[in-house]
């Protein structure tokens, strides 16, 4: 009698733990798929990377359910997964980082370590907002690239008093002269306290009589929000 009682109530167990995984990992998914919605910076946002935080928990923890220690079961599904091809790059080391986070806890779902599993997540989050509140990594100097263009005779002694009156560090890094027309190439490090000034120095440049043309660049490939 205990032992048919022993095998009808080990497939309830089971599948109560199944289900608290399961629970579990798509509850800490959408924590995190939060966290990276919150507090993402940059232009390279994608709203299905979110469904990919949300499903890669669950699907790591079925996978641990299913080896439940078994080294031939592992092997294979090791075996199956290597025909899986990722071609999507990763345009953002962050990204990574979201991944292996939604990784780890996939892993430690389906191996029934949910204490471990919260507190981790608890912890990543408080970490990454933090370091998104006090804008952790951001650069202290706001970095431009300024093209000007004319015609006027020695235009360019006028147009480098103008961009050499400013509070920044300026580096002429090219100079051209083609018959009567020229150009002149800048780059310009404001501090981001007096990162204004370098819309002043675009406004005074265009005033400037002969100047036909004033571009203003930035070198940044991900432009903070």
């Amino acid at each position: 009698m205990d032992r048919l009682l022993g095998i009808i109530l080990l497939p309830a167990e089971l599948l109560v733990n199944v289900f608290i995984s399961m629970l579990l990992a798509v509850g800490l998914g959408l924590v995190i798929a939060a966290v990276y919605r919150l507090t993402h910076r940059g232009m390279n946002y994608e709203s299905g990377f979110l469904s990919t935080l949300v499903l890669l928990p669950p699907i790591v923890s079925i996978v641990m359910l299913f080896i439940q220690g078994d080294l031939v079961l592992s092997l294979g599904l090791v075996g199956s997964l290597s025909i899986i091809r990722f071609r999507t790059p990763i345009k953002d080391t962050r990204d990574m980082v979201y991944l292996f986070w939604v990784i780890a806890v996939g892993l430690g779902t389906g191996t029934q370590n949910w204490t471990v599993s919260v507190l981790a997540t608890l912890f990543l989050t408080i970490v990454t907002s933090s370091f998104y509140l006090f804008k952790y990594g951001r650069p202290l100097h706001a970095e431009y690239i300024l093209v000007i263009s004319g015609t006027t005779p020695k235009g360019e002694d006028e147009v480098d008093r103008v961009v050499r009156t400013r509070q920044a560090n300026v580096q002429l890094r090219n100079h051209e002269v083609r018959g009567e027309e020229w150009e002149l190439t800048y780059e310009l490090r404001f501090a981001r306290e007096k990162e204004a000034g370098v819309r002043q120095v675009v406004s005074e440049l265009r005033s400037l009589s002969g100047v036909g043309r004033v571009s203003l660049l930035t070198p940044q490939l991900a432009l903070p929000m």
